[in-house]
């Protein structure tokens, strides 16, 4: 097995390979050098154990009970356009015939979970929503709680399907297909990238009059789950392992943020959607500044909203979390769906009231060590370190990070568009999704209300902001100096 270093010299990385890892935190760059060992086809006829990524969803949601739906992931296709709303149902079935994780549930044999790959189907009910026989002005909110409706049924884990649709007319010309999926099924990658292209690829190939054009896979995620099952008991593993025991020695304690907060209230697991922007001429300036100090535009960010919760928090230890796409690495998995990413701990250390310079270079050190780490799972990590299965995630932080995928872009006449439908469910007390567009930063906190108010979540969004303000204007003042008072509890 190829071995990852595990203490990369972050401060001497070149603009190339900062570059890569910049694609890599997107989830979009294969990290794997050339002559690692490919995954190869699974040739043992038993069930397929769940990939350790996958199986801690699957856990984590049986331990849960009956609490919304925080697994629950949703995407909006738009069609600017006719639609043959038949075409577009035989091209969600060829998609699952594809890919099998589309068509896969759980089931527990001997104490363990496996895949139950479904045989692929005849046809995948998509329902259609026909809303032009309402005013015009009326049919946008009602495509939105149909949607809405939709995100919010549980899925069964055991029976299936772990994939839903649903079809809304709008106009003539305006067609909104709405899909929701269960988290242990898709990630990032998956939503923003391989299905909507292959969506649009076999539909227009269909309108046609002509085949799918797309060649059958490969691999199937079921051999990713099985080779990183076998991965975790290898030398690579042990490595890692001995890389997060060392740098997670003597835990902080929990994030004191909002204070008087009850941490044990975070299991409720509700949450709302609040969006929010960072500007256009911010977000260049912030990248101007990160090139200059050779971090990436994502470390950036990290440093100055970590920044902020140092500040509200009066501590200098902390442990911010990230969704590093760990299963993306290897070349041979670009083009499936389903659930790749693992959450990976951030220790951020502000000792000794660093400048901005000081924390950006001690944040590229961090998030460095923490991506050449990241193939360890956090089931397997917080066992490791002797924490017990119950909030395991809590035990390390409550508040993630993260930058999604870019975009793919798709045929005049199709769009696709996130954070406009809310399940009602979140998986951390706090977690801040952001997306590079052509106005800027786009992004979405998701919070848990049982811990936090919108208050907090809007004062600590505008003290971010205002912080990265000061920062790319003056980087070399101490960050005790800089102005979040107005923000502060």
């Amino acid at each position: 097995m190829t071995k990852i270093d595990s203490t990369p010299n972050a401060a001497t990385l070149s603009p190339a390979k900062l570059r890569l890892l910049e694609k890599y935190l997107h989830g979009n760059v294969s990290k794997t050098t050339a002559d690692a060992a490919r995954i190869a086809r699974r040739t043992v006829k038993t069930p397929a154990p769940l990939a350790p990524v996958q199986e801690e969803v699957w856990r984590r949601e049986c331990e849960a009970g009956n609490v919304p739906p925080f697994y629950n992931e949703s995407i909006t296709v738009h069609r600017h356009g006719r639609l043959n709303a038949d075409v577009l149902g035989r091209s969600l079935t060829e998609i699952i015939r594809r890919h099998e994780a589309w068509r896969t549930s759980y089931d527990v044999i001997e104490s363990r979970p496996v895949q139950v790959i479904h045989p692929p189907p005849t046809a995948f009910p998509v329902p259609v929503v026909d809303l032009r026989n309402l005013r015009a002005e009326d049919r946008a909110a009602e495509a939105l709680r149909v949607a809405t409706e939709q995100a919010r049924m549980p899925f069964d884990l055991k029976t299936g399907p772990l994939v839903r649709a649903k079809l809304a007319t709008i106009a003539d010309d305006d067609h909104r297909l709405f899909v929701t999926m269960h988290q242990s099924v898709v990630d990032g990658v998956t939503v923003n990238n391989v299905f909507p292209s292959e969506l649009v690829t076999i539909y227009e190939a269909l309108a046609a009059g002509k085949p799918s054009p797309l060649s059958d896979l490969s691999l199937q995620y079921s051999d990713y789950a099985y080779w990183h099952q076998e991965w975790l008991q290898g030398d690579a593993a042990a490595l890692q392992l001995t890389y997060w025991k060392d740098r997670l020695q003597a835990l902080p304690r929990p994030l004191a943020w909002p204070a008087g907060r009850q941490p044990d209230r975070a299991r409720t697991y509700r949450g709302i959607i609040r969006p929010f922007s960072i500007p256009y001429g911010l977000t260049q300036q912030l990248k101007a500044l990160c090139r200059d100090q050779g971090v990436t535009l994502f470390m950036g960010l990290t440093a100055g909203c970590s920044a902020v919760l140092a500040r509200y928090s009066g501590q200098e230890d902390f442990v911010l979390g990230t969704l590093a796409p760990s299963g993306r690495k290897r070349a041979e998995l670009q083009n499936l769906v389903g659930y790749f990413l693992n959450p990976v701990p951030l220790r951020m250390d502000f000792s000794g009231n660093p400048s901005a310079r000081e924390l950006l270079r001690r944040t590229r050190e961090t998030v460095s060590g923490a991506i050449a780490n990241d193939d360890v799972p956090m089931e397997h990590l917080m066992s490791k370190l002797g924490l017990t299965s119950d909030s395991r995630h809590q035990a390390l932080f409550d508040v993630v990070i993260s930058l999604a995928p870019e975009l793919t872009s798709l045929t005049s006449g199709w769009t696709q568009t996130f954070m406009d439908v809310e399940s009602g469910g979140s998986r951390w007390p706090l977690y801040l999704e952001l997306r590079e567009g052509p106005e800027g930063l786009m992004g979405r906190a998701q919070y848990n209300p049982d811990m936090f108010t919108d208050v907090d979540v809007a004062q600590l969004i505008g003290a971010w902001q205002t912080l990265l303000e000061v920062i790319v204007r003056e980087p070399d003042t101490r960050l005790s100096d800089y102005p979040v008072e107005a923000h502060e509890r």
